[in-house]
C-alpha cells in the first residue's frame, strides 16, 4: 500500500492572539535594548503619553500620563491617579530591556589568512554555543557627528546577515558531537568578509575596518567620517515567528526579558486611561543591564527608580497646599508611600523541559499556558514574601487570571533578578514573577503564545487592583 502526503490528517491551527502577534511584531523591531526602547517609546506615544526630561522640570497633573528615557537604553513611565495624594503609594512594575549578547569591541579589526573578522566582547551568561553557524546581523547606536559639530545618537540596524559564527567541520574535531568547546577569544570570532573582497581604501580608520563602517555609513546614509563612537550589538536575523502545531509557541530571541518588558508596558497602557478614581501613581520602569549585574547609571541597581520616586513625591501634583514643599516634608512624604507602594519583578521563568523534566523540584513545575510564574526562593535570590505573594495571587483571582510558583531544587543553582536589589534599595515590597520559557539565554528561546496575554491581564490587573487589595493586608 502506498503512503501519500495527501492521507495525513492535520489539526488545524487553532490560531493566536492578537497579543502574541503584537509582540511578535515588537520583538523583530527590537534587535538592541536601544531599540526595545524605541518601540517602547512609539507605543507610549501613540497611547497619549508624554515625553519629559529629567534635564527640565515636571509640570504634572492628575490623570496625567508621562514618560522619559535615559541613555535611550531605559524608560520610565507612568500614570497619575486622579485621587493621588501626596503620601499615597507607587504600584510599580519593573523589567529589564537587555539580553545576552555579542558586543563589537572598542577596537574589532582583526584579519586572520584571508578572512576579515569583527573583534566581540561576550555581554551576559549567553549559551554561547547556540550562536555558531547562525546569520548575524549588526544594531545598536552610533553616535554622529553633525555638520555643526554637534553628536546625536543615532538607531542603526543592519538587518541582514553580514556576520557568522563558523563551526569547524566535523572531519577536524571528532569530539564535536560529544564534547563540543571553544576558546571564547579565539575561537569565537565572526567573519565579516575576506580579505580578496575587502580590497578598499583604508583611510585613517585604525579601530574598526573600513568594511564595517562603510555598511553602517551605507545604512544610515551618512559619511564614513561622521561615525565616532558605537555601542553595537550582534544579533540573529531569523525573526521572531509563532510554532508548533497549533501557533502555540513564540520561537524568537531576547524573549529573557523582552517578553515581560512587553507585557508590563502594554499593562500600563491599556489600564492608563481608567484612572480617575485611582489613588495611586502606576509606573513601569524597563532597565537596561540586568545580565551583566545592573550597577550602571541605566540600570536597576542605579538612582533611577529612588530619585524618580523620590521626584514624584516633591512635586506639586499631589499636595493639597502649596506651603507644603519643605524638604522635611517631602522626605516624610516619600518614607510614607514606600510602605504603601509595591513593586512586581518581571522577568521571565523557567519552563519545566520535557526532556529534563528532573532537574525542576517535583511540585514547583510551571507549564506554558498555565499563567504566569510567582517565583520564590528561600535564600533571597528572588524577592518574594508571603505578603506580597498573597496579594498578587488575590489580585489574580479576582480577574480569574491564572499564576503559577516556582522554587529550584536544593541541589540546583538559582538566577537573580532586579526584585532583590530593589526591594533593599527602597525598603520596598516585592514580588518576583515571570512568564514560564525554554531555552533561557540561547539564541533561540521557546515561550508560551497564550502567556503573552496572560502577563499583559496579571500585570493590568496588579495596576487596578493593588491599592484596593493592599488596604486589606495588615504586617508591621
Amino acid at each position: 500500500m502506498s503512503f501519500c502526503a495527501s492521507s495525513v490528517t492535520r489539526s488545524p491551527s487553532t490560531g493566536a492572539s492578537a497579543e502574541a502577534l503584537a509582540f511578535i511584531d515588537f520583538l523583530n523591531a527590537s534587535p538592541s535594548p536601544f531599540h526595545a526602547v524605541h518601540e517602547s517609546v512609539q507605543r507610549l506615544e501613540n497611547a497619549g503619553f508624554q515625553r519629559l526630561s529629567e534635564r527640565q522640570d515636571w509640570d504634572l497633573k492628575k490623570q496625567g500620563k508621562y514618560f522619559f528615557t535615559r541613555n535611550g537604553s531605559s524608560v520610565v513611565a507612568f500614570v497619575i491617579g486622579g485621587k493621588y495624594e501626596t503620601g499615597n503609594g507607587f504600584s510599580i512594575v519593573g523589567a529589564h530591556t537587555d539580553s545576552p549578547c555579542l558586543k563589537v569591541k572598542p577596537v574589532s579589526k582583526k584579519e586572520q589568512v584571508g578572512y576579515v573578522e569583527v573583534g566581540v566582547e561576550l555581554y551576559g551568561g549567553g549559551i554561547w554555543h547556540t550562536w555558531f553557524d547562525r546569520d548575524l546581523g549588526i544594531a545598536g547606536r552610533v553616535m554622529v557627528q553633525n555638520q555643526d559639530g554637534t553628536f546625536k545618537h543615532t538607531l542603526v540596524r543592519i538587518n541582514r546577515p553580514i556576520l557568522r559564527v563558523p563551526t569547524l567541520a566535523i572531519h577536524l574535531d571528532s569530539s564535536a558531537n560529544t564534547a563540543f568547546s571553544f576558546n571564547k577569544e579565539s575561537q569565537f570570532i565572526p567573519v565579516l568578509a575576506t580579505t580578496a573582497k575587502a580590497q578598499v581604501e583604508e583611510a585613517q580608520e585604525t579601530k574598526h575596518h573600513p568594511a564595517l563602517i562603510g555598511v553602517l555609513a551605507e545604512e544610515m546614509g551618512i559619511a564614513p567620517h561622521q561615525i565616532n563612537d558605537f555601542d553595537l550589538c550582534l544579533y540573529d536575523t531569523q525573526p521572531a515567528t509563532l510554532g508548533g502545531v497549533y501557533d502555540e509557541f513564540i520561537f524568537s530571541a531576547r524573549l529573557d526579558n523582552l517578553g515581560m518588558s512587553y507585557c508590563s508596558l502594554m499593562a500600563l497602557i491599556n489600564t492608563s486611561d481608567n484612572i480617575a478614581d485611582e489613588t495611586n501613581i502606576r509606573l513601569v520602569s524597563l532597565f537596561d543591564n540586568e545580565e551583566v549585574g545592573s550597577t550602571t547609571a541605566h540600570g536597576a541597581n542605579s538612582n533611577l527608580l529612588p530619585s524618580t520616586l523620590e521626584r514624584l513625591v516633591a512635586t506639586e501634583v499631589g499636595k493639597a497646599s502649596k506651603n507644603t514643599t519643605s524638604s522635611n516634608n517631602n522626605k516624610i512624604s516619600f518614607e510614607q508611600a514606600l510602605q504603601k507602594s509595591m513593586l512586581v519583578s518581571a522577568d521571565m521563568a523557567h519552563a519545566v523541559h520535557p526532556n529534563y523534566s528532573e532537574k525542576y523540584e517535583e511540585n514547583h513545575r510551571p507549564a506554558m499556558h498555565k499563567g504566569t510564574v510567582i517565583k520564590i526562593n528561600a535564600n533571597q535570590r528572588y524577592a518574594t514574601t508571603a505578603p506580597t505573594s498573597l496579594i498578587l495571587r488575590e489580585v489574580a483571582r479576582r480577574r480569574k487570571v491564572p499564576v503559577q510558583e516556582f522554587v529550584v531544587r536544593n541541589d540546583s543553582s538559582c538566577g537573580s533578578t532586579i526584585g532583590p536589589m530593589l526591594s533593599a534599595k527602597l525598603g520596598l515590597r516585592t514580588i518576583d514573577v515571570g512568564n514560564p520559557q525554554l531555552s533561557m539565554h540561547s539564541i533561540r528561546e521557546i515561550g508560551g503564545a497564550d502567556d503573552v496575554k496572560n502577563g499583559i491581564d496579571l500585570l493590568g490587573a496588579f495596576f487596578e487592583l493593588f491599592p484596593i487589595v493592599e488596604a486589606g493586608v495588615f504586617v508591621d
